[in-house]
C-alpha cells in the first residue's frame, strides 16, 4: 500500500544528486580576476594572447590561481584583490605599450571560483544582482538634438542625390539643426524641387520663402518624424550598449529605457568604473571615402607623413604600410548598412565581410562607383574616434544591387569581429552620464550575509517547530524542505537566473509556503487516525486526499506569481522568478520526496501500531 517501486526511489535519488551537483558551484563564490577583451576589431583574443598574459605575470613574479580562455575574452584569476590590481598594471603594460591607442581592453572583474570539473559539465553559480555582488550603476541621457541634426543631414544628402537625378538646379543647400534651406534662382525650379522632395520623403514639412532675389524652400522635420527619430536613437543606443557590454563579460547586465531620453545601465561585478565608462561611450562605424588621386605623389605623401596634409584630405597608412591621402568628404556611412556577415572572397578565397546596404545606400554606392571607375575607394573603420583603412581597392566597374564586399589582409576571426562590430553599429547619438553609483563588493557581501542569515534562522525555526509538533513526520517534513531548497538553488543556477535581495526574500517565502503543504498532509493523516483508520491506511489517505487542496492552493499562488513575472519589472520580476520556481519545487518535494521517505520508514512493515506524528486525540 505504502511502497514505491524501485524505479521511483532511483528517480528521486538521481534528481537529488543532479540538484546537488548543480547547486554546488554557489558554495565557491567569486574570485578577483583580470579580464582582457579585444579593443579593436583588428585584434583577436586567442590562446597566444593568454600565453602572453601568463608570461608577463611570471616575469613579474605575480602568482595566479587559474587562466581561462572564453569565446571573446581571456581571464586570469587571483587569490585576492591586491594581487589583482598589481596584475592589471603588468598586463596593461605588456599588451598595450601605447596607452593612447590601446589594442585590448584590460578590466578588473569577478569570476566564478568553481573547480574545473564543475565548469566542464556546465555547472555554474547563480548570477548575483548589483545589490549582492557590487558593481556600477549608470543613468545615461541621450543627446536627442544630435540625433535630429544627424537625421536632417542624412535627408540633406538624399535630397542632393535626388535633385541631381531630376536635373533640378539649386544655388545652395544648408542644414542647420533640424532645418533645411534650399535656394533657387526662380520659382519654377523651386516648385520642381518640391515635387521631387515630396516623392523622396514624407518626413519634411516644406514651406516657400523669398529672401531677396533667392527663392528658398525651407524644410523642417515633422513632429511624427522627430518622434520616430528619437525612438530609433534610443533603441539603437540600447542595442549597441548590449553588444558593447558583452566585451566586459558582465553576467546579466541591466540595460533598459527610463523616460523618453534616458537609459539605465547596471553592471554587476564590475570593479573598474573607468573601463566601464570607456565601453559605454565607445562608438564604431564604417565610412567610405575616395582616395585623392591628384595628391598621391611621393613628395606630397612625404610631407603629409610629417603633418603637412593637403587641405580637404586626411593622411592614413593602410595594412600593407602604404601611405594614402583620403578625401575628408564622406561618400557613404555605416548607417546605410542593414546587415554584415563574415565570408570569403569568391575569387581569392581570403576572408571577407559581405555588407548589405539599404535602398538609399545602394543607390549612392552605385552612382559613386559609376562616376569613379579606375579610381580608388577607401573603406575606413572608425572606432574610438580613430579611423583605420581596411581596404582601398580600385573601382573596376559600377557596383549595384546593394551588396558590397570588403576584404584586405584579414583572417577569419577578424572578419567575424568586423562583421559583429558593423552589425552593432555606432551609437545613434552621444550620451552623457547624469548619475553614477558604485556598489562595493563588501556591501554586496553584507547583503548576502543578511539574506542568508534570515533564511537560515527561518529554516531553523521551521525545523524546530515541525520536529516538536509532528515528531518523526515533522523531521521528514524538514528533510523535504531542505530538498526543496536544494532544488530551487539548482534550478536558479541551471537557468542562470539573477539573484537579488528580493529574490532572497522570495526564497524565504518559498520555504514558508513549502512547509504549508506538509502541514496539510500531516493534519490529514491525523484526521484519518482520529476517524479510526489504520496507520497504513491513514498515510495513504492523508497524501491522496491532501493532494487536491495542495494543488488548488499552489495553482492560485502560481497565477499571482506569473502575473508578477509577466507584468512586473526590475526587482518585482526578480522576486517573481524565484517565487514561481519555489512553488513548482515545493509541490514535488512536499508530495513526492516526503512520501518516499515515509514509505521507506513505514512501508516495509505489515503492521504499524502507532505513527510518530504527535497528538492525534480529539480536542
Amino acid at each position: 500500500m505504502n511502497r514505491y517501486p524501485l524505479w521511483k526511489y532511483i528517480l528521486i535519488g538521481i534528481t537529488i544528486l543532479v540538484a546537488l551537483v548543480y547547486a554546488l558551484p554557489n558554495l565557491y563564490g567569486d574570485a578577483p580576476a583580470v579580464q582582457v577583451t579585444a579593443g579593436k576589431a583588428t585584434v583577436t583574443v586567442d590562446a597566444a594572447l593568454l600565453g602572453r598574459m601568463e608570461d608577463a605575470l611570471k616575469q613579474a613574479n605575480i602568482p595566479y590561481t587559474a587562466a581561462m580562455l572564453a569565446a571573446n575574452s581571456a581571464s586570469v584569476r587571483f587569490s585576492d584583490t591586491d594581487i589583482q590590481l598589481r596584475a592589471k598594471h603588468v598586463i596593461e603594460q605588456a599588451l598595450d605599450p601605447d596607452p593612447s591607442d590601446p589594442a585590448y581592453v584590460v578590466a578588473l572583474n569577478l569570476v566564478s571560483a568553481s573547480p574545473g570539473w564543475l565548469t566542464d559539465i556546465h555547472a555554474y553559480p547563480m548570477y548575483l544582482g548589483l545589490d549582492l555582488r557590487g558593481g556600477v550603476h549608470f543613468l545615461l541621457q541621450v543627446d536627442m538634438q544630435y540625433a535630429l541634426k544627424k537625421r536632417a543631414e542624412s535627408i540633406a544628402g538624399e535630397i542632393r542625390t535626388r535633385l541631381r537625378d531630376k536635373d533640378v538646379r539649386y544655388t545652395g543647400l544648408t542644414s542647420q539643426g533640424g532645418l533645411l534651406k534650399i535656394s533657387f534662382r526662380d520659382a519654377a525650379m523651386r516648385a520642381k524641387a518640391r515635387d521631387a522632395i515630396v516623392s523622396l520623403t514624407s518626413d519634411l514639412a516644406l514651406a516657400d520663402r523669398d529672401e531677396g532675389s533667392d527663392y528658398v524652400l525651407v524644410g523642417t522635420l515633422k513632429r511624427e518624424a522627430i518622434k520616430r527619430t528619437e525612438d530609433y536613437a534610443l533603441k539603437q543606443n540600447i542595442q549597441t550598449l548590449h553588444n558593447r557590454i558583452n566585451e566586459l563579460g558582465v553576467a546579466e547586465p541591466v540595460i533598459q529605457q527610463e523616460g523618453a531620453d534616458r537609459i539605465v545601465v547596471e553592471l554587476p561585478g564590475i570593479q573598474d568604473t573607468a573601463r566601464a565608462k570607456e565601453i559605454l561611450g565607445r562608438t564604431a562605424s564604417l565610412e567610405v571615402h575616395m582616395v585623392d588621386e591628384n595628391q598621391m605623389n611621393a613628395e606630397t605623401l612625404a610631407a603629409a607623413a610629417k603633418g603637412q596634409v593637403p587641405f580637404g584630405d586626411e593622411y592614413y597608412v593602410d595594412r600593407n604600410g602604404q601611405p594614402l591621402l583620403i578625401k575628408k568628404q564622406v561618400v557613404l556611412t555605416g548607417d546605410r548598412i542593414t546587415d554584415a556577415e563574415p565570408g570569403f572572397d569568391s575569387q581569392t578565397g581570403e576572408p571577407a565581410v559581405h555588407l548589405t546596404l539599404d535602398s538609399v545606400g545602394a543607390r549612392i554606392f552605385r552612382d559613386v562607383t559609376r562616376e569613379n571607375v579606375g579610381k580608388r575607394m577607401a573603406i575606413l573603420l572608425i572606432d574610438r574616434g580613430k579611423g583605420e583603412v581596411i581596404t582601398a581597392p580600385v573601382i573596376r566597374s559600377e557596383i549595384g544591387g546593394g551588396r558590397v564586399q570588403i576584404s584586405g589582409h584579414m583572417n577569419t576571426m577578424e572578419a567575424n569581429n568586423i562583421a559583429l562590430l558593423l552589425r552593432a553599429g555606432a551609437l545613434a547619438a552621444p550620451m552623457n552620464i547624469v548619475e553614477e553609483r558604485t556598489v562595493g563588493p563588501s556591501l554586496g557581501r553584507e547583503n548576502i550575509q543578511k539574506g542568508f542569515d534570515a533564511t537560515r534562522w527561518g529554516f531553523s525555526a521551521i525545523v524546530v517547530f515541525m520536529s516538536v509538533y509532528y515528531l518523526l513526520f515533522g523531521v521528514v517534513s524538514a528533510i523535504a524542505l531542505a530538498v526543496n531548497l536544494l532544488f530551487l538553488v539548482a534550478l536558479l543556477s541551471l537557468l542562470q537566473a539573477t539573484l537579488t535581495m528580493p529574490g532572497i526574500a522570495a526564497i524565504a517565502l518559498a520555504l514558508g509556503m513549502a512547509i504549508d503543504s506538509n502541514v496539510l498532509i500531516n493534519e490529514r493523516i491525523r484526521e484519518e487516525i482520529r476517524g479510526g483508520a489504520t496507520p497504513q491506511a491513514a498515510i495513504a489517505a492523508g497524501y491522496t486526499r491532501a493532494w487536491g487542496t495542495i494543488l488548488d492552493s499552489n495553482v492560485t499562488t502560481l497565477i499571482a506569481g506569473l502575473s508578477l513575472l509577466i507584468f512586473g519589472t526590475g526587482p518585482v520580476r526578480g522576486f517573481a522568478v524565484v517565487h514561481v520556481l519555489g512553488i513548482l519545487t515545493s509541490i514535488f518535494s512536499a508530495v513526492v520526496v516526503s512520501r518516499g521517505i515515509v514509505n521507506l520508514i513505514y512501508g516495509h512493515r505489515r503492521r504499524v501500531a502507532k505513527l510518530s506524528i504527535g497528538n492525534t486525540a480529539w480536542k
